[in-house]
């Protein structure tokens, strides 16, 4: 294989992996594999610049960047570190420091790295002026009402101490892990996701628009470095140390080091100290300790060259796969589960651990009594990685059979064509789907009934009230009280909320259906080219693929779904209580924006991003994310990034005001809500 081959290949791996891991939070590979993979790219990479290509995995920089919250430019650039998890790298970091000092002597910080969300905290004659995530580096999100429920973190920092008039500190959002294990109970029991992780966790929290959910999760965060120009220290511990006088929480666990066996000792150290840590750690971090060594030794474009994380191996035990069970899931997926003998993993004990699907139980030839590798993934979620081969017993053991009937009500397994999950067909009698359709049709989303919950619907299945979302609408206050005068009022609450809820628009009912592949984006698509619910029960797979973004396995799914009598029953039903069937004159298509390509940026007064980018689809244009010489103008909003207020300018792009294009979709802006402040 040449290089330039080898090069295609390691892009297009990478890209599978990120997904795994991103969006389907799982990992196929330890950390240190997908790191060690990344780097061979960006080194052959940089050997072919003629190859160079900006969608290359090497090229992507994390951002954490959402279109609810406002966009700060950061005054100093939050970078991330350089990674290593071997020794070798880290005494070659050390050398590479000495040289860069001329042989000078120097002192290196060592401390914990705290597996959580970067925020950076701005104070202002000692009081938190705001709370901003990481992003891309350049710009992060304002969280600031969500990091004023932290109760570690300080708001007014305490009179006579030496802080300066204005200053940053830089740290992490942790969920301790009795936070994150409370929250998954909780979540288990209403029966809904569970969080894969407490970085995952903490993430979701952070950026919940709602500042209650914070509080009631309970973050807390750990501080570990201090900008600013008057900041007290020469050196990088004695301004932690100076924080920690303010009131800020500094690990405990920071060290200086000399010499490089200091170093190898303190990563040895917290390698097994971690385990009965109570915040999840990764690693730990290296920096060095005086202020104008740093300035000297500077920064790459992507790193500083004065510090790098090194990250711990994942724990690895071998025990022994006694039996596979199979789970339902809401949408009919089937997943299968390892039961194994108890064994002792990164601090708990682990039973069982999740096999994906039937290739995974394939690629691994696993039998039953199989002596199995077993790590946590991220530290948190327990995968098997490998067999004991040589140790099997091939008399005894036999092969893993995925499960052919649904375990839950006995129908025949189906398994469609490019999925790797197998899926039970009896939609209209299995448990947990009829139970999880009306979790879907009642999320916020969707219907937005947000009086029910997965504990009240299985309360309701249990009693025999409903058995389907068109059920909801039969239901008084008497049914669901069960007569009980104490709860009375909490049953008017539910009755309320679905009686709101036949006022949401007919592309959210659409979605709320919960036909497969159909999600918001193509409901949306859908609803506002046929217009009702009748027009679309009757296209075709051909009509339907007319509507952009609607290929050939979604317009399937939709008529097949619509052939269904139990279905027609169900609209019917529905569309007898009030549901909206079609979408109102005032929402359907107008060709105000023409295909007109629009790049949203900044924040806004009348209305959020979202509902902006909806504005933008349903007058004929179309959202795209960055500017380019087809971007037919920018909707500007305030605090827009200078960078693309400049590359707009060397293309001539315009840049239109909130109340410019509202005028242009024929919306007259309402006057905005009077503040406290002004």
């Amino acid at each position: 294989m040449t290089e330039q081959e080898r090069i295609v290949q390691l892009r297009t791996e990478l890209h599978r992996l990120n997904h795994l891991y991103y969006v389907e939070n799982r990992s196929e590979i330890p950390d240190q594999e997908f790191d060690a993979l990344m780097h061979e790219l960006a080194d052959l990479e940089a050997l072919h610049p003629e190859l160079s290509d900006p969608n290359s995995p090497t090229q992507r920089v994390g951002s954490d960047l959402s279109g609810d919250f406002q966009s700060v430019e950061h005054r100093y650039p939050m970078l991330s570190l350089g990674n290593t998890y071997n020794r070798a790298d880290v005494a070659e970091f050390y050398r590479r420091v000495s040289e860069g000092l001329g042989g000078e002597p120097f002192e290196i910080c060592c401390e914990l790295k705290f597996d959580g969300l970067s925020i950076s905290l701005t104070y202002e004659q000692g009081r938190l002026i705001r709370g901003v995530t990481r992003g891309d580096g350049q710009r992060g999100d304002d969280v600031t009402a969500a990091v004023r429920t932290i109760r570690s973190l300080p708001l007014q920092l305490p009179e006579g101490s030496d802080w300066p008039a204005d200053f940053e500190i830089r740290g992490e959002v942790l969920l301790p892990w009795e936070n994150f294990e409370r929250i998954n109970r909780e979540r288990e029991a209403r029966e809904e996701p569970l969080f894969a992780n407490p970085r995952n966790a903490a993430s979701g929290t952070l950026k919940s628009k709602d500042s209650r959910v914070a509080a009631q999760r309970g973050l807390d965060a750990y501080l570990y470095y201090l900008l600013g120009d008057s900041i007290p220290g020469r050196t990088h511990f004695d301004n932690l140390q100076a924080a920690r006088r303010w009131g800020f929480k500094v690990s405990d666990a920071t060290t200086l080091c000399r010499s490089l066996e200091e170093v190898y000792a303190f990563i040895d150290h917290w390698d097994e100290a971690r385990h009965v840590l109570p915040v999840a750690t990764d690693g730990v971090v290296l920096k060095v300790n005086d202020l104008t060594q740093q300035r000297r030794l500077g920064y790459t474009s992507k790193s500083p060259r004065w510090a790098i994380a090194y990250k711990f191996q994942a724990e690895r035990a071998r025990t022994r796969l006694m039996n596979v069970t199979f789970q339902v899931g809401r949408t009919g997926a089937v997943t299968p589960v390892a039961e194994m003998q108890p064994v002792a993993l990164a601090g708990t004990t682990v039973r069982r651990a999740s096999l994906h699907n039937e290739d995974y139980i394939r690629q691994y030839d696993l039998h039953l009594g199989d002596w199995v590798f077993v790590e946590k993934a991220g530290e948190i979620i327990p995968q098997i990685v490998g067999v004991d081969v040589d140790a099997r017993d091939v008399f005894l053991g036999q092969p893993v059979q995925f499960a052919k009937t649904c375990p839950e009500c006995g129908a025949q397994l189906v398994r469609y064509d490019g999925e790797a999950a197998h899926y039970c067909p009896n939609a209209s009698q299995c448990p947990p789907q009829l139970r999880g359709r009306v979790e879907h049709f009642v999320s916020r989303e969707a219907m937005n009934i947000e009086s029910i919950g997965p504990e009240t619907i299985a309360d309701f299945f249990e009693r025999h009230l409903i058995r389907d979302v068109a059920d909801l609408y039969a239901l008084d206050v008497q049914a669901v009280s069960g007569g009980n005068q104490n709860r009375a009022v909490s049953a008017k609450k539910v009755i309320d909320g679905i009686c709101k809820s036949l006022a949401v628009p007919f592309d959210r009912v659409l979605f709320a259906l919960g036909i497969r592949f159909v999600g918001r984006v193509a409901a949306r698509a859908v609803a506002r080219h046929f217009h009702s619910i009748d027009a679309i029960a009757s296209a075709s797979a051909e009509e339907l693929q007319q509507v952009e973004g609607i290929g050939k396995v979604i317009a399937e799914s939709i008529v097949a779904w619509f052939q269904s009598e139990n279905n027609r029953q169900l609209v019917a039903r529905l569309r007898a209580a009030g549901v909206q069937m079609f979408m109102a004159e005032e929402q359907r298509d107008s060709e105000a924006l023409g295909g007109k390509s629009i790049v949203i940026s900044g924040t806004f007064s009348h209305h959020s991003r979202e509902e902006y980018k909806a504005l933008i689809e349903r007058h004929g244009g179309k959202n795209v994310s960055s500017i380019s010489s087809k971007t037919s103008f920018i909707l500007a909003g305030e605090n827009m990034g200078p960078s693309k207020q400049q590359k707009a300018a060397s293309l001539g792009i315009a840049l239109v005001s909130e109340a410019e294009f509202l005028a242009m979709i024929g919306e007259a802006p309402q006057a905005a809500a009077p503040t406290l402040f002004g």
